[in-house]
């Protein structure tokens, strides 16, 4: 028997939607405000919220990039692992989980993509950015462009991208 809260419950019970990215999303928040936004040529929401959750290992969430501070929350489910490639190509990792901690941030201008451990593991957090996502802003990782930018991180890219 499945546990009584597994992938399949949160994904219905939030109406969960595929990302472009990989796993599942919904927005829950969009602020009414709207601010200049540092790094583009345009206005944002003050701050966005979206539930988001990994299934499997299999569908990770690809490595992209945003211009805004992203705030990771843990919710529920096993571990979840953040790699970051930050634009001096140092290389980090945020553990998320019961055993690691419930939030953390991806600074603006970092690529990233997270996973899960192993088959049968999931993991539902949620995402807060300020200022707010807008896939205007949304730029997700091409395999040849990233590894020639950060040859040292080529096998970590070739793992974390689909192109």
């Amino acid at each position: 028997m499945a546990p009584l809260y597994d992938a399949l419950f949160w994904k219905q019970r939030l109406n969960l939607i595929p990302h472009p990215e990989g796993g599942f999303y919904r927005v829950t928040y969009e602020s009414s405000d709207m601010v200049p936004h540092p790094r583009v040529p345009a206005q944002r929401r003050a701050s966005t919220g979206i539930y988001f959750l990994i299934d499997s290992p299999a569908n990770f969430s690809a490595f992209h990039r945003i211009q805004s501070d992203e705030m990771w929350h843990f919710y529920a489910g096993d571990e979840l692992t953040v790699h970051v490639i930050h634009p001096d190509a140092a290389y980090s990792q945020i553990q998320l989980g019961s055993s690691h901690g419930f939030q953390a941030v991806v600074p603006a201008g970092c690529w990233f993509a997270s996973s899960v451990p192993r088959q049968g593991s999931w993991a539902l957090v949620g995402c807060t950015v300020a200022p707010g996502f807008d896939f205007a802003d949304f730029e997700l990782a091409d395999r040849s462009a990233l590894t020639a930018a950060y040859p040292q991180h080529a096998d970590l890219i070739t793992r974390y991208t689909r192109t």
